[in-house]
């Protein structure tokens, strides 16, 4: 029986193990793996994982699905998901509203053109990929680094028509809305409030890297800044329920810290949970 998903948690890394196994884990509220990293692993990560997987709930976020992409959708990858996904008791499954493969994995995620078949070509792999999987699955909106010409809407307009034709969820990264609004040049508040927020299921959480040039590229290794967590902040007030029903989760996949400053990143995600349910308990009297 899956757990349910809530609160505030933390990406589960191999770098990681020797610490989880030690640590005091009350702050965490439930972790998440990336499925291609841990499907084919040996016995011994196995167990490693499923010791952890019978104590925490946990969310699947993938890394190469590649839902946008003109090759056949890789439905092997997909059965073995699920199987994955019920072998540990994981409801939820997300991954990346993007490309990364064309005759091979490209190792980048890559945007999607925002036109009108896009819209109908992407959906109907969503809606591919949920009948295989049995489940509704969650459609991050990704950073980018160039927009693809011919675009036809916006692509916060994009991405709702997607959801929409899918009748799947949203997995908002609210990094990736920042890196972009400034990369692009758009208000990232905005942006935020044009997209389809009732159907977010997930958040994501993240820091990045400033380049020389001033490019920001979503690296995942690094410190939330301010500005982010005030966007995460303003997406909790948009949204239209609790934000502890809302599991949202704080990424590092590199230039790993101490697992106390990544819990302590993760309690700050909370702190911010539980203000907006004071004021809604506030409206509510």
């Amino acid at each position: 029986m899956s757990k349910q998903l809530h609160g505030a948690g933390l990406g589960f890394r191999r770098e990681m193990l020797a610490e989880l196994k030690k640590a005091n884990l009350d702050a965490i509220d439930f972790f998440e793996i990336a499925p291609e990293n841990w499907l084919y692993a040996g016995g011994r990560y196995q167990r490693e994982l499923a010791a952890f997987t019978e104590r925490f709930p946990f969310a699947c976020h993938g890394l190469s699905l590649s839902i946008g992409s003109t090759e056949a959708l890789d439905t092997k990858l997909l059965s073995d998901i699920k199987t994955f996904l019920d072998q540990h008791s994981i409801s939820l499954y997300t991954e990346h509203l993007s490309w990364c493969s064309d005759d091979g994995h490209l190792y980048d995620l890559l945007p999607i053109p925002c036109t009108e078949e896009a819209v109908h070509w992407v959906a109907s792999r969503i809606r591919q990929a949920q009948d295989i999987l049995e489940r509704k699955i969650g459609m991050e909106n990704a950073s980018y680094y160039f927009s693809p010409p011919g675009a036809e809407m916006k692509e916060e307009e994009f991405i709702r028509a997607v959801v929409d034709e899918a009748d799947c969820m949203l997995h908002l990264d609210v990094n990736n809305i920042y890196v972009n609004s400034k990369n692009f040049g758009f208000d990232p508040v905005a942006y935020l409030r044009a997209l389809p927020l009732d159907r977010v299921c997930y958040v994501h959480v993240a820091g990045h890297y400033v380049e020389e040039d001033g490019i920001i590229v979503d690296t995942h290794g690094a410190d939330v800044i301010d500005p982010v967590w005030a966007l995460l902040d303003k997406a909790y007030d948009e949204l239209d329920f609790p934000a502890q029903q809302i599991p949202t989760c704080l990424e590092r996949d590199f230039n790993f810290p101490s697992l106390s400053s990544l819990i302590s990143e993760v309690q700050h995600i909370r702190q911010i949970q539980l203000k907006h349910q004071r004021l809604s308990e506030q409206r509510r009297a």
